[in-house]
Formats: C-alpha cells, structure tokens, sequence
C-alpha cells in the first residue's frame, strides 16, 4: 500500500480548526482507496515568530523537501506587522521549491448561491492557471530620495539569476519604484503547463491574461511566449483578453471560460473575483505546484483571527485545496470522491456553516463531508 508523507502547516487563526477538517476527511478517503497518509505538523507561524524571532530556516526548508507534498491552514496574525509572515514563511515557500503554478478553480458547486443572476453550476465551472514567482511581486522595488541614489536589486531563481545596478537622479518629489519582471522560460513553462492542463482535462481554449496594451515592454514578451507554446496545440484555441475586459466577462459571461492563463498580479486579482462568483472564500481552494517538486495546498482565505477558536469557520476550501492536493499525488479517484462528497453535502443544505445561510460549526460540516465518503 503506498504512503504519502505530508508536512502540514496549520498556521494562525482559523487555520488549525480547517486543517483538521481537511485532515479528517482525506483519511477517510485514504482508507477506502487502498493508499495512506503520514502527516507531520510544523509550527511555522505567528506563535512561534513572537516567541522567537523565527519564521523558518533554511534548514527547516530542506528538511521540507522529505515530504511529498505540503498543506497549509492560513498565516496571518493583527499582533505581527502585515507582510512579515506571508513573505518570510508563505512566498519564501514558494520560491525555494519553485511552485511556479498557482491553481485555482473556479467552480460554482450545486446547492450554492452565485451573486450573478441568472447564472448556475452550468456556467461557473473553469481554472485558473496563474504564474506564481514572477511578474511585480518579484519583490524588487525601493525609495530614491531627492538627489543622487544607487541602488541594486537581486532576483534569485532556480531557472535565471538577475541583478539591477540602478542610477537614480531624483529631482522634487521622493519616488517610490516596483520593478515587474517576466522571463521568457517563466512565461514559456506556465504556458505549457495551462496548454497540457488543457489537454489533460479534455478542453479547448486558453484565454490568456495581461495588459499589453499599457504594459507593453513586459507583457509583449509574455505574449509571444505563449503563442509560441500555443503553436504546440493545434486543437485547442488560444486567445488573448487585457485584464480589465476579463473582469467584466468573469461577471457578464463566466460560461465562456475554460482555461484562464495569468499572469502573477492580475491572477491574484481576477481569482479572489472568481472566488465571489463561486460562493464565498470559505469555497475556493489553492495549489501552488511545481510539476516536478514538492507542491503546497490551502484555502486562498486568510486566518480570520476573530473567528478563530469558535469552530464556526467553513473548512470546504480546505478540504477541497486537500482534493487538489490528492490529484497532484496521482490518487485521481480518491480526489474525485472529495469534491462529489462536498457538493452532495451542500446540495442536501441540512450542514452549512454559517456563511452559506446555515448554523453547523466547523466541525459539523467536516463530518458531514467525512459520512459522504465513508
């Protein structure tokens, strides 16, 4: 029987109660499915960072690398500085196994409530592929001062290595400068990856994401990237859509979405819209991937600190990032299974937490999910 060693993060505020839940149910589904899950939990998080000053190690990161995958609860805390957690704990993750991938369904399940009228299951049913490491949250930017300023920014990748030695004469006004970055086999692996992910699940169409209109110097080498790996695809049609147009479509036409390819930051936008389109945060689940490497799951909420400890929180992002997590491992049917028990419970409408117009707890609504499969 095989066993898959997964390192769980259950991180701040909600995120412990929803891991669980997910943890619960991917057991379940293990049994019945002839493989099993070791996990082993990692305290990396807001605690831990103001008992000791640490976010994690370069040796907790290779220690890491033993495991097959990883599945994260929320990293978040109002007692720590915003930003130091997601970029010293969450992207440091991203970067060091290079999950150049961010994944994101788009689903609209039966037995819940779109604020789109007249728009149903039939209509909400895509993926979004967004590029994860690249593009302006690099994180190389700065402030230059009045008068003369030297500056260099480092962009350290497994697949390139950048350094900026930047001249700066400032004259008025003190500036603030972010610099967006796209690389031609960054942008090169993300469309292939959304072509095969295409292939893979029997779909036809790609509409790639930019703005290379305005943004022309990064986005038209994004563009021709794509449309040469899209050369590779005869049967499925790749067209281009400017981001802004794609967030009146998300709205007026979700139908008309199959595969949706971004960029990093307007992928990180159009998908927390995707997230309302489909029900709530407490229904949209994340993966970031690498193909060939360690992967991490988790729902694309944050950690909710005034929820946390009232085991009220909806854990169907989380245990539905655990099914998205099972796919990646190979275990299809087992993945399937999840997310048909997910939307059988809330078509029934007798177990919803508290955002979906019920009164079941965290818990509750994890049992119900578990009793489906089991």
């Amino acid at each position: 029987m095989k066993t898959y060693k997964i390192a769980v993060i259950p991180g701040d505020g909600i995120g412990p109660e929803v891991i669980n839940q997910g943890i619960k149910v991917i057991d379940t589904v293990s049994d019945n499915n002839d493989f099993k899950i070791k996990w082993e939990s990692f305290d990396f998080g807001a605690e831990r960072y103001l008992k000791t000053g640490e976010l994690i190690s370069e040796d907790e990161l290779k220690e890491l690398r033993k495991y097959d995958s990883i599945y994260l609860g929320a990293l978040g805390d109002p007692r720590v500085k915003p930003g130091i957690l997601e970029k010293g704990i969450l992207l440091k993750l991203r970067v060091y196994f290079d999950q150049y991938v961010n994944l994101r369904p788009i689903r609209l399940l039966e037995g819940v409530e779109t604020p789109l009228k007249n728009k149903s299951s039939k209509d909400i049913d895509f993926i979004v592929v967004r590029e994860n490491t690249e593009d302006f949250y690099v994180g190389i930017g700065n402030r230059a001062r009045i008068g003369s300023n030297k500056q260099t920014l480092d962009v350290l990748r497994e697949i390139y290595k950048v350094k900026f030695d930047i001249d700066i004469e400032v004259e008025d006004s003190d500036i603030a400068y972010q610099i967006g970055l796209v690389s031609k086999k960054g942008s090169e692996r993300i469309a292939e990856f959304a072509f095969e992910y295409a292939k893979k699940h029997n779909k036809n169409k790609v509409t790639s994401i930019d703005k290379a209109n305005v943004l022309d110097s990064v986005y038209s080498l994004w563009r021709e990237c794509i449309t040469n790996i899209a050369k590779k695809y005869p049967n499925i049609n790749n067209e281009f859509s400017f981001v802004d147009a794609t967030a009146m479509w998300f709205v007026k036409a979700p139908e008309s979405f199959q595969v949706v390819l971004c960029p990093n930051m307007f992928g990180d936008i159009l998908t927390d819209l995707g997230a309302i389109i489909q029900g709530g945060l407490g229904l949209a689940p994340g993966g970031n991937i690498n193909p060939n490497g360690i992967s991490m799951f988790e729902p694309i909420h944050g950690s909710a600190p005034k929820y946390a400890g009232k085991n009220s929180a909806n854990p169907i992002a989380t245990i539905w990032a655990g099914a998205l997590m099972l796919e990646e491992l190979g275990e299809t049917k087992a993945s399937e299974l999840v997310v048909n028990a997910i939307e059988a419970v809330l078509k029934k409408g007798n177990t919803l937490t508290n955002d979906l117009g019920g009164k079941a707890t965290c818990s509750e609504m994890g049992d119900a999910i578990n009793e489906e499969i089991g």
